[in-house]
């Protein structure tokens, strides 16, 4: 699962730089926020029923599958038609028009294959074949950035996204259809509906406000900073979160089950929460500091990527923004962890409420800039989870994350140094990416010591594990 993760991780960033260079700001913008849109339907077409089969302790009968397929299809269907009836009233409020509308359609159509994949997505993970799902996916991933990316260069616009996600949808649904068929049927059972909902329906109600604070609120802002504006946020947000999707998701998934087994142990549970904390901010924290120095430089030398230029001081705060993610996800991953779900819930809770609070108020002020201005801002409670979890697990903050923090800084400041002295070639951007890591990896070696390898080797052995 890690090295799937890794290379979807790979395939999807070099693919986004490619689009980014090809495309202009609100191409990119109108299909983050088109697909934003879209893929609120997926959250009301599921209702929690996939989880349900998953998560199902007695054997998954045929009729449990084709029951929640036939109401998953129902719902699909009334989603289906209700966008389409909307949709000439969404593309005049948006202003969305010619190859915008056939984006629109073709994400629809997307959703309705995404829904077919529904059943053999259970099926393989109740088997626990991982690897088949893996390979579908690094199958979608390959099809889509390769389509998009080639009809990008070809100059078809918003048009690339359209054909990507719909031969995305066709392979991956007929791939996953011949890796694990089954056989499909209508039904109701009136038995099956009543337990698969009654963890369904609070599974999905959880996910809500995740849907609220970020969904809706890309659908909200659209119309506030307009498509150039979304595709500004979209790749400063994009860019400053790479560091946590390829680090940040891979060690939780293997803390989440760490933690698990040792919440009755609280001196070892400390401990695992340090080292879960350092070695994601040992890496996360030198990349989105070397992303805000050094972006500035490639911007000014990459062909046609001066149009970012505006999205710079954007992408600065949302480093920052990523930077204290890096600390405060984790910790959220431990509530859940320890059967303390509660608290992940307020957090949620205040996070949406600071999110719709500050976030349409300082974009009507000031634009997209106000949008990054409310993200930095927003960023600083992270603080919270770290006061809360520390009531019941007394880590230690310089062991946790302080000494990353603090030779990141020190890298900070030679490269911006270095930045500024030497003459902009890339020669010279090389050579300052590379004194910058030496000088970090120096500092954290002369703060942590030899553990930093030993421990370092530890976590490899526990991610190839997955």
């Amino acid at each position: 699962l890690v090295s799937r993760s890794f290379v979807i991780q790979i395939i999807s960033t070099i693919g986004f730089f490619l689009l980014t260079v090809f495309l202009g700001r609100p191409e990119i913008g109108l299909f983050i926020a088109v697909n934003d849109l879209v893929s609120i339907l997926g959250y009301f077409s599921d209702i929690g029923l996939a989880a349900s089969l998953i998560q199902k302790k007695a054997r998954v009968t045929l009729t449990d599958l084709r029951t929640t397929f036939t109401l998953q299809q129902i719902l699909v269907v009334v989603l289906l038609s209700l966008s389409l009836s909307l949709s000439q009233f969404l593309f005049s409020y948006y202003h969305v028009s010619g190859s915008g509308t056939w984006l629109f359609y073709s994400l629809l159509t997307a959703f309705f294959l995404a829904s077919l994949k529904t059943i053999p997505s259970v099926v393989l993970e109740r088997q626990l074949q991982f690897r088949t799902l893996a390979a579908v996916e690094v199958a979608e991933t390959i099809i889509f950035y390769l389509v998009a990316v080639v009809l990008a260069w070809q100059g078809r616009g918003v048009t690339s996204y359209a054909w990507a996600v719909i031969l995305r949808g066709l392979i991956g649904t007929s791939l996953i259809y011949y890796l694990a068929p089954w056989k499909i049927g209508l039904a109701i059972s009136g038995d099956s509906l009543r337990t698969l909902l009654s963890f369904g329906l609070p599974y999905q109600l959880n996910t809500l406000m995740a849907v609220v604070k970020d969904r809706f609120l890309n659908i909200f802002l659209w119309k506030i900073i307009g498509a150039d504006g979304v595709g500004i946020i979209g790749w400063a947000q994009t860019w400053s979160q790479k560091p946590l999707r390829f680090v940040m998701d891979n060690v939780t998934k293997v803390a989440f089950p760490a933690y698990s087994r040792l919440q009755d142990h609280t001196d070892q549970l400390q401990k695992a929460v340090e080292k879960t904390l350092f070695f994601i901010t040992l890496i996360t924290f030198p990349i989105v500091t070397g992303f805000a120095v050094i972006a500035p430089l490639l911007v000014k030398i990459i062909p046609r990527y001066s149009k970012w230029e505006v999205a710079l001081f954007p992408l600065a705060l949302y480093c920052l923004n990523s930077a204290l993610a890096a600390i405060s996800t984790p910790l959220t991953n431990l509530f859940n962890a320890v059967g303390k779900v509660k608290i992940n819930t307020y957090l949620m809770l205040m996070w949406t409420g600071l999110t719709w609070g500050l976030t349409p108020f300082l974009a009507l002020k000031y634009g997209f800039m106000g949008v990054a201005y409310a993200t930095a801002i927003i960023s600083l409670s992270s603080i919270v989870p770290v006061i809360v979890a520390r009531r019941f697990v007394r880590f230690n903050l310089l062991n946790a994350f302080g000494k990353p923090a603090i030779a990141a800084l020190v890298m900070l400041i030679v490269s911006y140094l270095f930045s500024l002295s030497l003459t902009l070639t890339l020669t010279n951007i090389i050579l300052n990416i590379v004194s910058s890591a030496l000088i970090y990896s120096l500092v954290i070696y002369i703060l942590v010591g030899k553990s930093l390898l030993t421990d370092g080797l530890k976590l490899v052995n526990a991610l190839r594990n997955r």
